[in-house]
């Protein structure tokens, strides 16, 4: 049983590494394989054919010296026919009454076995070593019955047979030669690109993300390959200049109200003042506070990136949760306008959905001059939620209509630290919007701005229906 385990790891090292070779190996056993199945069947066919017409020939050699026997003009001797190695007829006695003349004064052949359901007959006193095929008849003749052998040769089979074997070996040989050799340079040629994306890609690092790997010419899966490698590696560059500009843009966010922070309590230590100072750690405390939002901000972004594609599940009443989180808020600056559809269930985390409307109204309460309306509609072909957020601000510029989106921006004059904002809340709600399967959009209409967000209605299933058992909830409470 110890053996088994040794043969396996030693037939594992023997076994070829590389595709080539495994690609060679296989194409020369398949070809070796067939070669010797066709050269089987044209061995069995050819000799099936030469011995078919020896027997032929024997057999016709039977019926001629049988008609002379019925007739009675059989001669001592009988002369040989093409093919024919000799002819002997014999009495029911077993007294040879005629013969061919190589064997005049032999004895009656007797058989001595069976071949492949012939009889065989001793020809060592004929000194013939070659294969025959002797065919055997019965016949009646004017003095009585007479059996009549007739001994065809094979050597003109044999010796095909040993030409054909001869050349079939050449031939298969010559093609397995053949096949390797252009299997070898082909696949050579077919794997060279693919091994130089491959050292390209083990040369490229996390700092060297704009290289990109060869790219053949051909239009094949290899081009293909390249094309889909360089495509990833946009996606990485991409990703990683967004990264780094994400972790500058939340130092610069965190360092100027640090500074702002360390100034206020370093002065309001040292003042003399109790009313400066209290004004001072007032400010102090807008600072912490707004600090603590960024942080949240920053965990929940953190938090959304690592969810991925793992979109929740838990059926939600949006027109309920619009309604309750429209009514927890507070008027100041401006009063929502609310106008809601019943029944507009979507699929999604109920949190996750709260903190997208909440954003998308703190947002538009910043901007809004005088009103902010919200509507919740469904949509009458799909069904889906169609959310908008209105406010009566400035239009935005199409060319911001997607940078708005986007990690700490703040467009010049509507958006400003000063306003309250981080810069993520709007980039929050995309993010929660595409983990539930849905878009934001950012539409100018005749009285302002509208977010128009849509995400995908509930399906409606029974008990079994597993969209209808609530799923856990992440701990995503930023407060």
């Amino acid at each position: 049983m110890a053996g088994h385990p040794r043969t396996a790891a030693l037939l594992q090292r023997l076994a070829p590494r590389s595709v080539r070779t495994r690609t060679t190996l296989a194409a020369c056993v398949s070809v070796a394989v067939v070669m010797l199945a066709a050269s089987a069947v044209v061995q069995m066919l050819l000799r099936v054919n030469l011995e078919h017409t020896v027997e032929t020939g024997a057999h016709e050699e039977t019926q001629v010296v049988s008609r002379l026997a019925a007739t009675g003009h059989l001669t001592p001797q009988l002369p040989l026919g093409p093919g024919t190695d000799f002819i002997q007829v014999v009495d029911a006695r077993g007294k040879v009454v005629a013969q061919s003349q190589n064997l005049t004064g032999r004895p009656a052949l007797t058989p001595t076995g069976t071949h492949e359901g012939h009889r065989t007959y001793n020809f060592d006193a004929l000194g013939e070593k070659h294969d025959q095929r002797v065919t055997t008849v019965t016949t009646t003749t004017p003095t009585g019955q007479v059996t009549i052998h007739v001994g065809a040769s094979l050597r003109t089979a044999d010796t095909a047979e040993d030409i054909t074997t001869a050349a079939l070996t050449a031939l298969s040989t010559l093609l397995l030669l053949t096949v390797g050799v252009l299997t070898w340079r082909t696949t050579g040629r077919a794997l060279r690109p693919v091994e130089a994306i491959r050292a390209e890609v083990a040369a490229i690092s996390d700092r060297g993300l704009d290289r990109r790997v060869p790219a053949p010419r051909s239009d094949d899966e290899i081009a293909r390959l390249a094309e889909t490698m360089n495509a990833m590696l946009e996606r990485l560059e991409a990703a990683g200049i967004r990264q780094r500009r994400f972790i500058a843009d939340a130092s610069h966010e965190l360092r100027s109200p640090l500074a702002v922070l360390r100034t206020q309590l370093e002065v309001a230590h040292t003042h003399p003042d109790p009313k400066v100072r209290d004004t001072l750690l007032e400010g102090a405390l807008q600072d912490t506070e707004r600090l603590q939002a960024l942080s949240a901000d920053l965990l929940l972004l953190a938090r959304l990136d690592a969810t991925g594609q793992s979109r929740p599940g838990e059926p939600v009443d949006l027109t309920d949760l619009v309604r309750t989180t429209v009514a927890a808020r507070s008027t100041d600056p401006h009063e929502v306008d609310l106008h809601t559809s019943s029944g507009v269930i979507v699929s999604g985390n109920a949190l996750w959905l709260g903190r997208l409307l909440t954003n998308l109204l703190d947002n538009a309460q910043r901007h809004a001059r005088r009103s902010v309306t919200v509507r919740l509609t469904a949509d009458p072909v799909t069904g889906d939620a169609v959310l908008d957020v209105s406010n009566d601000g400035l239009p935005i510029a199409a060319a911001d209509r997607e940078k708005i989106f986007e990690r700490f921006t703040r467009l010049d004059d509507a958006r400003s630290r000063d306003d309250g904002g981080t810069g993520l809340g709007l980039s929050i709600a995309l993010d929660i919007a595409a983990l539930h399967g849905g878009t934001i959009t950012a539409l100018d209409t005749s009285d302002g701005v509208t977010f128009r967000t849509h995400l995908v209605a509930c399906p409606r299933g029974g008990e079994d229906d597993p969209l209808s058992v609530p799923s856990g909830r992440p701990n995503l409470n930023t407060s």
